[in-house]
């Protein structure tokens, strides 16, 4: 029997899988990559009798791929908080799929786990833009603010270095850097220990601070829409510049988008705070869109399909 974790290479992902591998070692081939990477099952070999835990990876996005295996004998453990559509009912599968908003992934994992390596949850809370959610979920760990900061600073540090249309845009690959925090029960430890945290937070400062000098392509009294230049910056900042400007300004709808290597763009969407409309509502409209109810995004947008999305996004959340 052979044993494949399939995670997102962002901060939830890596974050989930690591409570649950602290947990529950088990010898597994971990199948990752960027963040928007996801139609990561069809990767898997799995054959009858194998075993697949699957972490933030849309179900709705590898229905076809799951559904192969379950029939081929395979047995799925999965744990999500993005949009699935209807989950399929089979023996083999056992899921964990939690899609209301002010969840992530590794909040359903803490919660599977009874809070046994909460800080992890933490981090990933963070990291999903839960600045809230996070700090509530660590109150019974008595963190002093500078600690509860370091925590929110990795998570943001790690959802960023997830970002990029390719591994060569990020600083560090997912998977090597999952295999940095494997050994760490305690994230504080892994911050006093690993130089990569400097890295990735001073390359996320680099990159927001190029991000926060540009204008708005447009905006209106409820929405903002930022188009970032052909850069592997671009592509590495998109989801932390999206997730800065949710949270300075709640009640706005945010879009932005930056050149991808097929000639089109991808797109990161953020919906306002208790807002109605969802994020995933407006980019499962397009065919390589999906996400959550706050936070969600397109993977290949079209070069001629900007300016109906341009009109369609300032009209879906100003109604």
């Amino acid at each position: 029997m052979n044993h494949f974790d399939v995670a997102n290479g962002d901060a939830d992902g890596l974050c989930a899988l690591h409570q649950l591998r602290l947990a529950e070692p088990v010898d597994a081939l971990l199948v990752t990559g960027v963040k928007r990477d996801i139609g990561l099952i069809e990767r898997v070999p799995a054959r009858s009798g194998d075993v697949v835990t699957v972490l933030d990876i849309s179900l709705e996005r590898n229905r076809a791929a799951l559904v192969r295996l379950l029939d081929a004998g395979v047995r799925v453990r999965y744990f999500d908080h993005h949009f699935s559509g209807e989950v399929p009912a089979h023996p083999g599968l056992e899921a964990h799929i939690e899609t209301q908003g002010g969840t992530c992934t590794s909040i359903l994992v803490d919660a599977h786990l009874k809070g046994r390596f909460r800080a992890w949850a933490v981090v990933a809370a963070f990291g999903d833009n839960l600045g809230d959610v996070a700090r509530k979920l660590a109150q019974p760990l008595r963190l002093t603010d500078s600690q509860l900061e370091a925590l929110g600073e990795l998570g943001d540090s790690m959802n960023y270095n997830a970002y990029g249309e390719t591994i060569a845009d990020l600083r560090i690959p997912p998977a090597e850097l999952y295999r940095l925090i494997k050994p760490y029960a305690d994230p504080l430890q892994f911050l006093a220990r690993e130089a990569i945290f400097e890295d990735l937070r001073n390359g996320w400062r680099e990159d927001m601070t190029r991000a926060l000098a540009l204008r708005p392509q447009s905006d209106s009294a409820h929405t903002g829409l930022y188009e970032l230049p052909d850069q592997p910056w671009s592509r590495r900042v998109i989801g932390a510049f999206a997730n800065h400007l949710a949270l300075s300004h709640p009640t706005h709808a945010f879009a932005v988008l930056a050149p991808n290597t097929r000639g089109g763009y991808v797109v990161s969407v953020r919906a306002p705070h208790g807002h109605a409309r969802s994020a995933s509502g407006l980019c499962r409209e397009y065919p390589t869109g999906g996400g959550r109810h706050e936070a969600a995004g397109i993977d290949d947008l079209p070069e001629e399909a900007l300016p109906g999305f341009m009109v369609r996004f300032e009209s879906y959340f100003e109604s």
